[in-house]
């Protein structure tokens, strides 16, 4: 019989899983659960060493004799510090050892509590990786602690062996074991050159239901029009704007619409069973959703550095490997019937007719992406403005950068400003207020020309806030969220040098527009400042995504 405690129950699976045989046991309360679980399992050869420095060093000594990962199990408190010779040892002779270590719940840190120290990190730069596991209480719980376990155990062979430090927070009490059998766990595998894509064929033949999300890319790469043509009957491919030409021009860039349609009713019928992704962020948020409710049998990400990237919760393999190198070198092994699953989604697609909206944010965004000169620039600052551009086709050859790494609304215009500067093309910045005021020095520095436009759109606040769920519920606090203002920009824009236009209706926005979006060169840079009511905006786009399911 094993433990009750969770986190140990998925360590004994993954340890298993991972191809640990052989782990050196020290004594201890804290760490008995761990222990006896361990212990109890026929798949380990455990040892018993008292002597915790000398238990680091006979699991050293396990690993070099068979070159495989060997671990050691101690208690919390000094305990661990006495490995610390033993994992420097490891760490510079490339050895895999896993160093298991008990610890005290994180409240009693610091209390004055027996055999406590902070231990999470404490062999600082002489692991591979260090990852402390939460203790179980609920399903993200469940999934942060998994993915924990695999990351570390994964890193004992990547780029080089070495040892990795797990840290299991245990609490009491610590003599429950009624557990009959270790339930399985996920298992996440890491593959890279002909290994990844010989397993990937067989399971690409072993699923007909396949969906490709592809992420931010770099404007400047673009998936092969050869490529792109093998691969794309056999996907439902979801992209966005700023995954740029990563993707087969048949695509689905609207994906929130698409989905919205869909109602989550009709959310399991379109359960991919394979999953594949590349490329960076994604701004969907019915896409996490839907496939955090709607996990496939398997998750494959392709990733040049490799590392574990779990956004939607079901990660099963990590390719390490350029993604269009990768795609490239699949798409000719990928023969037979295409699969009927993308025309499910390209049926949903059918019924919708590109985003339309009256005078608004929306609709100055619209109205200024269909008039996009070709092979131009475009830069979509955070919050609002990145969303509302993925309702809008775009012309071909258009560039989409946006800082979707952290996400802030910092620096969008300064990056765009930073872009343009060594651009020999129209660079157009679609922004909302709070992130133009905030970012205003991008334009005090003069490093920028004519080819610079800015949209700017003005409803005194901040729009994404503003419609946040239950917020009119908390009216003294509203002030403090939304950040309204009163401010123009038109000041400081014809004090930079640029051309000064504004829209606060339909006419004065068609007019604008025009000249804003025209081809040939203007002999200054120009600023377009629209003025929409908040409050308005937010109530269109609510009654948008609402007729869509109708």
């Amino acid at each position: 019989m094993y433990t009750d405690k969770k986190n140990i129950l998925q360590l004994a699976a993954l340890l298993k899983a991972h191809g640990i045989r052989r782990i050196v046991l020290c004594p201890g309360s804290r760490d008995i659960p761990i222990v006896q679980t361990l212990a109890r399992m026929p798949e380990f050869t455990c040892y018993p060493v008292t002597d915790e420095r000398s238990a680091g060093f006979f699991a050293l000594g396990l690993a070099l004799n068979e070159n495989r990962p060997a671990a050691v199990c101690c208690t919390s408190g000094s305990a661990l510090l006495n490995l610390h010779p033993a994992v420097a040892e490891a760490f510079y002779q490339q050895v895999p050892l896993v160093v298991l270590s008990a610890d005290r719940p994180g409240a009693w840190i610091g209390q004055m509590d027996g055999q406590t120290l902070p231990q999470p990190g404490v062999f600082g730069g002489l692991v591979k990786k260090s990852v402390s596991l939460p203790e179980i209480k609920d399903s993200e719980d469940e999934w942060f602690c998994n993915r924990l376990i695999n990351e570390a155990l994964l890193e004992l062979n990547h780029h080089g062996q070495g040892p990795v430090h797990i840290n299991i927070p245990v609490s009491q009490p610590f003599f429950n074991f009624p557990t009959a059998e270790i339930p399985p766990a996920r298992v996440i595998s890491r593959y890279e050159g002909n290994e990844a894509i010989h397993r990937f064929i067989r399971k690409f033949k072993q699923y007909s239901r396949r969906m490709m999300v592809v992420g931010q890319m770099n404007p400047k790469n673009a998936l092969s029009r050869q490529t792109a043509e093998a691969l794309a009957p056999h996907f439902a491919w979801m992209t966005e704007n700023i995954s740029n030409q990563a993707a087969p021009p048949n695509a689905i860039r609207h994906i929130e619409p698409v989905l919205a349609a869909l109602g989550k009713d009709r959310w399991e019928e379109m359960r991919p069973d394979l999953l594949v992704t590349y490329g960076g962020h994604i701004i969907s948020g019915r896409l996490k959703k839907f496939l955090r409710s709607c996990p496939p049998a398997e998750h494959w990400h392709i990733a040049p550095d490799g590392q574990v990237a779990d956004v939607f919760q079901s990660l099963t393999a990590v390719v390490e490997m350029d993604p269009y190198r990768f795609l490239t070198e699949t798409a000719p092994l990928i023969s037979g019937t295409a699969s009927g699953y993308p025309a499910l989604w390209n049926d949903v697609c059918r019924t919708l007719d590109e985003a339309d909206f009256p005078f608004s944010e929306m609709g100055a965004v619209g109205k200024v992406m269909r008039s996009l000169p070709p092979s131009s620039v475009l830069h979509l600052a955070n919050s609002s403005v990145v969303r509302y551009a993925q309702l809008f086709n775009l012309p071909p050859d258009i560039e989409v950068l946006s800082n979707r790494g952290t996400n802030g609304i910092e620096g969008s215009l300064s990056t765009a400003a930073g872009y343009a500067s060594a651009s020999g093309k129209l660079n157009f910045v679609l922004i909302g207020d709070l992130s133009f005021f905030y970012d205003m020095n991008a334009l005090w520095n003069s490093n920028y020309g004519n080819n610079l436009r800015i949209l700017l759109l003005n409803n005194s606040g901040g729009e994404i806030f503003h419609a946040l769920p239950g917020l009119e519920v908390q009216p003294a606090t509203t002030r403090f969220v939304i950040a309204s203002h009163q401010t123009s920009a038109r000041a400081w824009a014809e004090d930079r040098g640029f051309r000064y236009l504004s829209a606060r209706n339909e006419e004065e926005l068609e007019d604008a527009s025009a000249l804003f979006t025209q081809e040939t060169g203007l002999p200054q840079p120009l600023l377009l400042e629209v003025f929409t009511d908040k409050e308005k905006d937010v109530e269109l786009l609510k009654t948008y995504y609402h007729n869509l399911k109708k």
